[in-house]
């Protein structure tokens, strides 16, 4: 069994910030990823353009240098691989861990990497920095398995010519329906919501407004989802009942962090909000010396915590921990 001081579950940008916090306190944690660095990101529709600046997204006082103001996915991907590398952080990429037991040296980790290995960690300190995008909300209805219906988007070329429908409203959902339309989808987008999401980035909702309005969208507001076969997505609409034709289907209705992970660990979750039971000034949760980091503390609220204020997590968790050291 391999000893460490401290590990890090995922190593996305928060989850890189804070190993470098940690170092500078003269640790040297280990960061576990069951993907690729930044592997979240790497996920992300090919052609995204982030929300935040280069400076805002920038973690150990490495500058991010990009060629626009809002860095675009490719730019972060290099910018995170940097930091890794020039930080020489310890990073287990393609290894997941799958249980975490307390023990009376700290807590017991079993993981398993993508050839199969099982592996096992003790550990006095735990941070859990897994965000929130490999677990997509879903819509619960009958179809939504269906292999033509997607919870992630990637690129628009592969259904060129074809008939699309996109639920949900907000970025996600907005930014899909633009690449989508622009490579020669026909598209609907069905919300729920009765007007355009406030938290659509400003710099895309003209655009998108001016395609609903001179019809190369259908966008219908106030909708209820009921069933996806198909060919089709069946829904209601104020209590109208209405078909649409669809050759695929994403469903892009948000994200949510791996509550059943938490709460395997004892990590108490607020019913109502998602969020993780956690103290402000250190991250620490109700569990002793196991921290959260980056956008997992916001529960179903993602759009409170990004990366530009997650990333300062790290600084809280690296204060507690050296503080515990020195007690």
């Amino acid at each position: 069994m391999q000893t460490e001081k401290v590990i890090i579950i995922g190593a996305g940008p928060c989850g890189l910030s804070t190993a470098i916090e940690l170092k500078k306190k003269g640790f040297d944690p280990l960061l576990i990823e069951k993907g690729n660095v930044a592997n979240s990101i790497y996920h992300y529709p090919t052609h995204q353009t982030f929300f935040s600046s280069s400076e805002k997204l920038e973690i150990g006082q490495i500058p991010f240098i990009s060629e626009r103001q809002k860095p675009v996915r490719n730019e972060a991907l290099t910018y995170y691989r940097t930091v890794a590398d020039r930080s020489n952080l310890r990073i287990n990429t393609y290894e997941k861990v799958e249980e975490v037991e307390q023990s009376d040296a700290g807590y017991t980790l079993v993981t398993k990497t993508d050839k199969g290995e099982s592996k096992q960690y003790q550990s006095t300190y735990l941070i859990i920095a897994t965000g929130y995008y490999d677990h997509p909300n879903l819509l619960n209805v009958p179809g939504e398995s269906l292999p033509h219906v997607f919870h992630y988007f990637k690129e628009a070329h592969p259904y060129f010519n074809k008939k699309v429908a996109v639920i949900g409203g907000k970025n996600s959902a907005v930014d899909a329906t633009l690449e989508l339309e622009k490579a020669g989808c026909e598209v609907i987008v069905l919300y729920r919501g009765s007007d355009y999401s406030p938290s659509v980035k400003p710099w895309i909702l003209p655009n998108f407004e001016s395609l609903v309005r001179h019809n190369k969208i259908t966008m219908e507001f106030n909708v209820n989802i009921e069933e996806i076969t198909e060919k089709s997505v069946f829904y209601h609409v104020n209590g109208e009942a209405r078909e649409v034709e669809a050759d695929f289907v994403f469903a892009m209705i948000g994200y949510h962090p791996n509550q059943e992970f938490l709460s395997s660990i004892g990590i108490k979750i607020d019913f109502d909000t998602g969020r993780p039971q956690f103290h402000d000034n250190s991250m620490e949760t109700n569990q002793s010396n196991i921290y959260i980091s980056g956008v997992i503390a916001a529960g179903y609220n993602n759009n409170e915590i990004f990366i530009e204020n997650g990333r300062h997590h790290g600084e809280k968790i690296a204060i507690d921990i050296a503080n515990k050291e020195t007690r």
